[in-house]
């Protein structure tokens, strides 16, 4: 357990540093691709990097949050109010990356500009935020739940 945190830890700020490094470095360069080979859909570049960035921020707010929660365990605090708060953020910054591919998806449907691929794409990262959201709740319920039975024994001692 004490080797696992410190690689949970490293491994989700190795996934924040890439997505850092992916919106810096290869998301502008794809744009200008993309807009040099579609000159009809050169017009989108703004907004699509735009929107992108978006939902850059509450990824990557989430995986601050992680790394602060990862950090909680590690060091053997335990404050389930605390811990219920982070997870509560997490769970709103996933449906806020889901709401926000949903409105990027119907722009791109207005121009019509929705290839089936970036529907794909789309629909991906929309489930797996989902995903995450009810990852969170669940996990949110158990530390209640823990908590709750930790006050119990608490009390009968």
């Amino acid at each position: 357990m004490k080797i696992a945190i410190p690689f949970l830890q490293t491994l989700v700020a190795a996934i924040g540093l890439t997505v850092i490094g992916l919106c810096i470095f290869w998301l502008p360069a794809q744009a200008a691709l993309a807009g040099a080979r579609f000159p009809e859909f050169a017009y989108l570049k703004l907004p699509v990097l735009l929107g992108l960035y978006a939902t850059a921020v509450p990824f990557l707010l989430a995986i601050h949050r992680a790394i602060r929660l990862l950090g909680e365990l590690r060091g053997g605090i335990s404050f389930p109010a605390a811990s219920a708060a982070i997870l509560v953020f997490i769970r709103r910054c996933a449906l806020i990356i889901a709401a926000l591919y949903i409105a990027g998806m119907a722009f791109l449907f207005t121009q019509s500009a929705l290839h089936p691929g970036i529907v794909l794409a789309g629909l991906t990262i929309i489930l797996l935020s989902l995903t995450v959201v009810t990852c969170a709740a669940l996990l949110q319920k158990l530390l209640e739940r823990g908590s709750e039975l930790q006050r119990e024994n608490e009390l009968t001692i």
